[in-house]
């Protein structure tokens, strides 16, 4: 990567200021300079990056669109809620070294590179902010200083006792290598270290076979330890000497339990592990509601920068609110309220330039409210231009010819944008003519009850012949064209629904008609999700953009369960936590028993579910590692963290429980507390850890957490890494838990 480069900040089409960048000897500081001045404006820590987009993708970038070619172009993306860097490189070569040295900064190709560059950064930062006079050295008073921003609140003879034996030039002062030496003395791990020595003979080492003894017995791997016991060391064992004797000393064994290998979640499911074969209503998929929003509903900021977030956070299925613009230019935007406006071909640029960065999964909804006004036809045939929506395939001929008994799989629809929106007729009266055939009623049915099949179908046949005459007046025949797997209908009834629906038909139901038809009628919901999509959406009342709890939506098996991504919390917690399996793909197939068309299963009911029975979950908090302050806490303070173990599934699995707070200590707190809870349909149940900062006189502060589905559970001692509220990474802050399961 070039050092100090010349290149312009962009941050509207009329600020556009040049500025050196440069990145530091340490590789882990970016900062950047006025060329007028010469001031050094910022800095950055690698750590801080999130990832790097190439090209016009950001709302910024393509407002200079015209101006800079989008090979000169990149946005660096920050963790958090901190804006986007927009920038634009003298030439394309000058853009790629900086775009291609960053993706190697921040996504190095092992998990030992990034526990290591992790410790560097956080050892860097602790150091010089700490380092008042910026002398390079740090002395006890300073070291004092240090330990109340860490989090810890030590002994001051401890802490001398530590400072002294880490000061090996007797000079007063700790530097370089020596406060090293201090901060892996501070940040000893003695819960690790006894477990360590546990399986280890001589207490200094592990051989092979005691590696592999650890991994059987406690970890619970059953095929191939030995093999793995020869990975793990080649892997995470620092020592070249060790490596070379296939031993794995504590410092190595503290990097396994650190890794992907050592964490909660099953490193085999964070890749794409499960059938894609199966019709699209047969999984659950992730989705936003009013995606170009990123602030609340009737004011806020509407911005392609929302799709952007929502598609790199896994998102498959936006929503497009497309209204009547000027000059025949459709507009997106809240409807009927004061947000601002987006165009449309601006959208359909983004989403062609963004949908399959992180999935080549479907994208199964683009749910549109199309223009409505007659003039606006020809907005209606321009806005459908650059859209690649599912053509005339194989895929769909064979749907339609096996008599549109179920929906295509996402496996057959890879690389496909799906329309959602309102259609003139039907599939088949597009392919075949018409479809609303009367009845064919036999002789030998009762008079009466056939005269009034008769009767409900010429009544159906007249609303059919109404509506189709409707939407032929308000839709271009173009954009009734591109809706193929997802007409939009109205919900009129499970029963309605399976006499007169089809698989290529979807409705869409508000949270509070959900609940009413939950409560009523759970098994009804669950066999109709079984062979068409529902989409579930925030009520109208959410107008500060909060969300609704999508657990009892998929109880029911829901597909669409729409969310408001720009708003933090438990809910989108729960959706980040469903999807972060599975190649983060936005796909995840539901259990088999919500996939049966003539299920009996009703979430009010575990027993109703057919399998096995109940299964225990057992957790023992054992400890957590440097826990991040809660954001604006006074200087000096520090936390009282307690953990909280919340379960999500069926009402019968609701639940949660939590430790005891250890007082004055987020460095290392230890709990060593056992939590313990019965799923009765464990297929469905999500587990949220979340790590708060005890407060008797008010509520408690919100300081880290991490979701999983129990599918994705590995037993065993595991560390699990928490995330911010926004569900980005705060390393290294983590927990050490042991985790049980049994029947």
């Amino acid at each position: 990567m070039q050092q100090g480069t010349l290149m312009r900040k962009v941050k509207s089409k009329s600020w556009k200021k040049q500025r050196y960048f440069k990145l530091q000897e340490d590789c882990m500081t970016i900062w950047y300079q006025s060329k007028r001045t010469g001031k050094t404006e910022s800095a950055f820590s690698i750590s801080d990056v999130e990832t790097v987009r190439e090209g016009h993708q950001s709302e910024v970038l393509q407002s200079v669109a015209e101006e800079f070619p989008p090979e000169r172009c990149f946005t660096i993306v920050f963790y958090g809620r901190r804006g986007n860097l927009d920038l634009v490189a003298g030439s394309a070569e000058e853009a790629q070294c900086w775009v291609q040295g960053l993706h190697q900064l921040i996504e190095p190709r092992s998990f030992p590179l990034t526990f290591a560059l992790v410790c560097r950064t956080w050892i860097r930062d602790w150091f010089q902010k700490a380092d008042k006079n910026k002398d390079g050295r740090m002395n006890f008073k300073e070291v004092q200083r240090l330990l109340k921003m860490m989090n810890v609140d030590m002994n001051e003879d401890h802490a001398l006792r530590l400072f002294q034996d880490a000061d090996k030039s007797e000079s007063g002062t700790l530097e370089g290598e020596e406060f090293v030496l201090f901060y892996k003395a501070l940040t000893q791990r003695e819960e690790v270290l006894s477990l360590f020595q546990e399986y280890s003979e001589d207490g200094k080492k592990l051989t092979l076979l005691e590696l592999a003894d650890f991994l059987r017995e406690e970890q619970l791997e059953d095929e191939g330890t030995e093999e793995l016991a020869m990975e793990l060391i080649d892997k995470y064992e620092p020592s070249e000497t060790a490596r070379a004797r296939h031993v794995l000393s504590a410092d190595g064994f503290l990097m396994y339990l650190c890794s992907l290998e050592g964490s909660i979640f099953n490193p085999q499911h964070r890749g794409l592990w499960q059938d894609m074969s199966q019709p699209l209503c047969h999984y659950f998929i992730s989705s936003s509601h009013n995606t170009y929003l990123i602030e609340d509903q009737l004011r806020g900021h509407s911005s392609i920068e929302g799709y952007i977030r929502a598609l790199k956070r896994g998102c498959r299925c936006l929503e497009v609110d497309c209204w009547d613009g000027p000059n025949g230019e459709p507009m997106v935007y809240h409807g009927h309220t004061f947000t601002s406006k987006i165009p449309f071909r601006e959208v359909v640029s983004t989403l062609g330039k963004t949908s399959w960065g992180n999935s080549s999964s479907p994208l199964p909804s683009m749910g549109m409210s199309p223009p409505s006004s007659h003039p606006q036809r020809y907005g209606q045939r321009t806005a459908v231009q650059g859209i690649s929506v599912l053509p005339e395939s194989a895929a769909r001929r064979h749907w339609v010819a096996q008599g549109a008994s179920l929906s295509p799989s996402p496996q057959e629809l890879k690389h496909k944008i799906l329309l959602k929106a309102k259609k003139i007729g039907r599939l088949e009266d597009t392919l075949d003519g018409p479809g609303d055939e009367a009845p064919d009623v036999s002789d030998d049915d009762n008079g009466a009850e056939a005269e009034e099949e008769r009767r409900r179908a010429k009544v159906r046949g007249t609303q059919h012949a109404s509506a189709l005459q409707k939407d032929k007046e308000t839709l271009a025949q173009a954009l009734s064209d591109c809706v193929i797997y997802c007409k939009n209908v109205p919900f009129q009834g499970f029963q309605e629904a399976h006499s007169h629906s089809r698989p290529s038909e979807i409705s869409s139901l508000s949270e509070a008609k959900a609940r009413k038809l939950i409560r009523d009628e759970g098994n009804e919901f669950v066999r109709h999700n079984a062979w068409q999509l529902t989409r579930i959406y925030p009520s109208g009342m959410r107008t500060d953009s909060s969300n609704y709890c999508p657990q009892e939506m998929w109880n029911v098996g829901c597909q669409i369960v729409a969310l408001n991504f720009q708003t933090a919390g438990m809910e989108m917690d729960l959706c980040d936590g469903l999807f972060s399996q599975n190649g983060c793909c936005g796909y995840v197939l539901k259990p088999p028993f919500m996939r049966d068309k003539e299920t009996l299963f009703n979430p009010s009911d575990p027993s109703s579910r057919e399998g096995p029975g109940p299964i225990t979950l057992t957790i023992q908090v054992i400890s957590g590692q440097q826990l991040p302050k809660v954001a604006n806490s006074k200087e000096g303070a520090i936390i009282d963290p307690l953990v909280r173990v919340e379960i999500y599934g069926v009402p019968a699995d609701q639940a949660h429980q939590e430790t005891k707070y250890i007082e004055n200590n987020g460095f290392n707190p230890r709990w060593d507390e056992t939590l313990q809870f019965q799923l009765h349909v464990p297929e469905l149940a999500l587990i949220r850890f979340v790590v708060e900062d005890y407060d008797k006189t008010s509520r408690n502060d919100f300081v880290g957490q991490f979701t999983l589905a129990f599918a994705n559970i590995k037993p065993g001692y595991r560390h699990i890494h928490l995330l911010s509220k926004d569900g980005t990474s705060i390393p290294p802050s983590s927990l050490f838990v042991h985790i049980r399961i049994t029947e």
